[in-house]
């Protein structure tokens, strides 16, 4: 069956349609975000000047820059209207504990997160999807049970203890990895990364490998594979269908459980003592730097935000059957 000009143009206006009602909805979840994180200064034990000055001694100077900065002296929404503002043009405010502007503090530090979050995510999904089309094609044999087993490790070892164990094993015990550190740019960065990389893989990698299995024994005990294994095709050329169709959920489940590394990086970059973005969330939450704190949350919020709404994206344009049904509505 042919498609019509005119049928395309009006399949073309209704996937713009829907892909603008989903940003405009992630736009509208944004700025409840951005309410709540601005209510962290207010909703802070104690008072807020002293809050922001953190652990650093008060003095009226210091008073007064506080609420100059901060516009104290405004009603509330007009606070969160220019902090809004402020934030939508990158400026953050001022850190208290490394006097730097916030921006500069998270640019300094973000590329190593970024760059760990990636090594891990890709470590993740290189082992785990193949091993977990393995698992159900050969499902009851030795491979499958490997995978079962490495799932339940990676599913129930706290990502500390295992950070820990490969720190001993392989940089301590066997110097084959640097102990800690990000190290001198480059290569050298991706060789500190591999240990952290592996770290946060593991967990990520036995979800994926959980999704992968159950969607690919989903679709192997479909009726179309029976037919074309009726119809003589190879085994290969029927696995290759069904992993195409395994996909969907596959590609969806993990762009959500990419969101797992959020949290996952406070932990190994805290055990490896890497100076990222986990480990300065971590220091201004100790510090009371408040300012860095509603940066970084406002920054894990966007990011999850982003994530989701590719992941519902994705959805969207692999599944024919969604397309149609938001073409016809």
């Amino acid at each position: 069956m042919t498609t019509t000009p005119i049928a395309r143009a009006s399949q073309a206006r209704s996937l713009g349609r829907m892909l603008v009602v989903r940003v405009l909805g992630t736009i509208g979840i944004l700025l409840v975000l951005s309410i709540i994180v601005f209510s962290m200064l207010h909703l802070a034990p104690g008072d807020i000047v002293k809050n922001l000055l953190g652990n650093r001694a008060s003095s009226p100077e210091a008073i007064a820059a506080i609420r100059a900065q901060y516009n104290l002296d405004q009603p509330l929404y007009m606070q969160y209207l220019i902090w809004l503002g402020n934030t939508l043009t990158g400026d953050f405010g001022q850190s208290i504990r490394l006097q730097d502007s916030v921006s500069n503090v998270i640019g300094s530090r973000l590329g190593i997160t970024a760059a760990l979050s990636g090594l891990a995510f890709l470590l993740a999904v290189i082992v785990a999807v193949p091993l977990g089309v393995q698992s159900a094609v050969r499902s009851g044999s030795w491979i499958d049970r490997f995978a079962t087993g490495f799932g339940i490790v990676g599913l129930s070892a706290p990502t500390f203890a295992v950070g820990l164990l490969l720190l001993y094993t392989f940089a301590f015990y066997l110097p084959i990895f640097p102990v800690y550190g990000s190290g001198d740019g480059g290569l050298d960065t991706l060789w500190h990364l591999v240990l952290p990389a592996i770290t946060l893989a593991l967990g990520l990698g036995a979800i994926i490998l959980k999704l992968t299995r159950t969607a690919m024994l989903r679709e192997l005990e479909s009726d179309y594979v029976t037919f074309g294994r009726a119809r003589g095709l190879p085994d290969r050329q029927v696995h290759l269908i069904a992993l195409r169709n395994a996909t969907i959920p596959i590609v969806t489940g993990a762009s959500l459980v990419l969101t797992f590394l959020v949290g996952g990086t406070v932990l190994a970059e805290t055990t490896f003592a890497l100076p990222g973005l986990g480990t300065l969330l971590q220091g201004s939450v100790l510090f009371k730097d408040i300012a860095v704190v509603q940066a970084l949350t406002l920054l894990v919020a966007v990011t999850i935000a982003i994530i989701a709404l590719l992941a519902d994206l994705a959805y969207i344009f692999l599944d024919p059957r969604i397309r149609a049904k938001e073409s016809a509505q």
